[in-house]
């Protein structure tokens, strides 16, 4: 394309028009000081920035966007409100996308203020590896007939920067990975009309689980463990006052890499229903097996996991493992090990609430209650596992936010 890119916005007719609507020059003046753009959407919402609003957090394996949908589009003049209503009709009006888009619509957030503008806020994700097919469909729905770029975070907003500028002529504003998740996390709990932070009581007991819910507001000190394609753990004393105190490259994609590996399958949801049906006895060596009961003297149990993949050792073993075991042996040797690298750097750090979050928990009860049970028990009940409904959409959360204004009450 000819057109070259000037603060986030094509160099045309167009695109003049959008910039001039929102700006003059390189800055608009707002209560009588000039604020700069610098290449950068508006984050000052005195005035509007231009339509569609998304966030985008894009991961090593799944991106995750999150849409702003205006309740009202009788505001915008013609051209604005066919192109938002384009673009409307295609997201709003499906809830999957070619083979592996998802809207997550029971993770919808109706009223919504963002810029002086109610509306809802949606979730979708789709595999990293489709980028390609979104800058697509971004291009045929004119994405950059008004907005004058995307929010992005994670490795994928450096890594398709640009193609954005090239193909779409959207620049990606880049933000923070870490400080984006955790303005989502706050701002989706704060603002969930429905409760975001939950717990299990009895996780290892069919009958008497029960997920329950927990007042997040006054949350200081918490870490969290953001499990993605691998883990970062987080220490967070304040808004402002956060760590990053370890992780591990062991995380959701060496799951699924493993599961394809070993199983044949093709996808998380695919492998996590293996993990649902499989024994990961059958694969693992316990506690018992080595020891033909109890180690009382240190409190392991015969159930106890001893050595992960241990009876993969014996030919015998090898020939009568199913592709079900072998799901969830991987997924209980994951989950097992981020566990125990969260209690060790919550001793370390003297928090008490640990917090998972990330992608790698979607549709995956079975490491939830693992997680749950484990903090519990390793602990001697100090430390609570907590969850969140939003699970791996606050990283893109956070992006959507720099639209906000810089006063919004839950800065407050």
């Amino acid at each position: 394309m000819a057109e070259k890119a000037v603060n986030g916005f094509a160099d045309d007719s167009s695109s003049d028009k959008s910039l001039k609507k929102h700006a003059t020059g390189d800055g608009a003046t707002v209560n009588g000081i000039e604020k700069v753009r610098n290449g950068s959407p508006d984050s000052f919402c005195d005035i509007r920035p231009s339509m569609p609003l998304f966030g985008m957090d894009i991961g090593g394996t799944l991106t995750k966007l999150v849409y702003f949908e205006p309740a009202n589009f009788d505001e915008f003049d013609l051209e604005e409100k066919e192109t938002l209503q384009t673009i409307h009709r295609y997201l709003i009006g499906n809830v999957a996308y070619g083979k592996s888009g998802i809207r997550d619509v029971h993770l919808e957030m109706e009223n919504q203020t963002i810029c002086g503008r109610t509306g809802k806020i949606h979730f979708i994700r789709f595999p990293t590896s489709q980028m390609l097919s979104f800058i697509e469909l971004a291009k045929s729905k004119n994405f950059s007939g008004l907005a004058s770029g995307i929010c992005a975070t994670g490795g994928g907003a450096y890594m398709f920067e640009e193609i954005f500028a090239k193909e779409v002529l959207l620049q990606l504003h880049k933000y923070d990975e870490m400080d984006c998740l955790l303005k989502g996390i706050h701002y989706i709990d704060r603002y969930n009309p429905f409760s975001e932070c939950y717990f299990f009581r009895n996780p290892r007991d069919t009958e008497l689980c029960k997920k329950m819910p927990f007042d997040f507001r006054n949350p200081y000190p918490y870490l969290v463990v953001n499990i993605g394609s691998g883990v970062s753990i987080l220490a967070v004393r304040s808004k402002t006052d956060y760590s990053r105190v370890s992780g591990t490259s062991l995380g959701g994609g060496t799951f699924l890499g493993l599961c394809c590996l070993l199983t044949g399958c093709e996808t998380f949801e695919e492998a996590i229903e293996l993990a649902s049906q499989g024994d990961s006895k059958n694969i693992d060596k316990l506690v018992r097996d080595i020891y033909g009961g109890d180690y009382s003297k240190f409190g392991l149990a015969g159930e106890t996991v001893a050595c992960s993949f241990g009876h993969m050792m014996s030919k015998e073993k090898r020939d009568t493992s199913s592709r079900e075991d072998l799901a969830r042996a991987t997924l209980v040797t994951l989950t097992n090990n981020i566990g125990s690298i969260a209690r060790m750097c919550a001793k370390t750090e003297k928090i008490e609430r640990v917090v998972f979050v990330g992608n790698f928990l979607r549709v995956n009860e079975i490491s939830m209650k693992l997680l749950a049970y484990a903090m519990d028990f390793w602990s001697n009940g100090s430390l609570k596992a907590l969850f969140l409904e939003h699970e791996g959409y606050f990283g893109a959360m956070g992006c959507l936010m720099e639209y906000l204004h810089l006063n919004h009450p839950w800065q407050q």
